[in-house]
């Protein structure tokens, strides 16, 4: 028999994810919830903790509880785009490609792409908008001796990373996540103040032994988060 918590859990999710509860809905109380399934009040708690924990509610000392606007759960490592993510967590999305160009790289940028100078790159910025709220500012390097395809592509019918996952098999990632503070630029895309702390991942692929893109993707602290499920390794004897 499922456990009365999970029951309280996967109602008040339904709720959410169909839209009947928007963010910024007062959630009703604890003992409301206890009166209503005949349970505990320590019962209703584990529901809320769990709730809490997947990203759905938030609770406000002294005023209750409310559901939260809308993040986003990456799993640290997987190769996704924002587009997939959103939708699979029931969201909106939409992206706007707001400058491409081809350049090329000066000496430098070269050996930290482990590229060489005078290749030809595609450099995109582009604005991923998620329930009507700019949720990431992509900007993105694509090595055109790897990806020769992506001159004259204008990404209007799928964004870059999606369009990069469809075309060009990765043998080998990097990232890196960091915390930063919005800068002027960044801070006017994607509407919040600058200074604002953010999130920041910084993705490298490869192909082989060859860099197919270099993307840094920056988020308002308050709209996305990375998550991971982790098992421990296989002990041997």
């Amino acid at each position: 028999m499922e456990p009365i918590y999970l029951r309280i859990f996967k109602d008040i999710e339904a709720k959410i994810l169909a839209g009947d509860w928007r963010p910024g809905h007062r959630i009703p109380r604890e003992h409301d919830f206890a009166d209503d399934y005949g349970c505990s009040r320590m019962t209703v708690s584990k529901a809320m903790t769990a709730l809490v924990e997947r990203g759905l509610v938030v609770r406000k000392r002294k005023t209750g509880s409310f559901v939260a606007s809308p993040q986003i759960d990456r799993t640290v490592m997987d190769i996704q785009d924002i587009g997939t993510e959103a939708t699979l967590a029931g969201y909106e999305h939409r992206y706007e490609i707001l400058t491409r160009k081809i350049e090329t790289l000066g000496s430098v940028e070269a050996a930290q792409l482990d590229s060489t100078s005078g290749a030809e790159v595609l450099r995109i910025q582009c604005l991923h908008i998620v329930d009507g709220k700019p949720t990431a500012v992509e900007r993105r390097i694509i090595l055109l001796d790897t990806v020769p395809l992506a001159r004259n592509e204008s990404f209007a019918t799928a964004p870059p990373a999606k369009w990069l996952l469809s075309q060009v098999p990765w043998s080998r990632a990097k990232h890196v996540i960091r915390a930063v503070s919005a800068d002027a630029a960044t801070a006017r895309i994607l509407e919040i103040d600058r200074g604002e702390p953010c999130l920041n991942l910084i993705r490298q692929t490869w192909q082989n032994d060859r860099m197919v893109t270099y993307v840094e993707i920056t988020h308002p602290g308050d709209r996305f988060q990375f998550a991971g499920i982790f098992h421990p390794a296989e002990k041997t004897a």
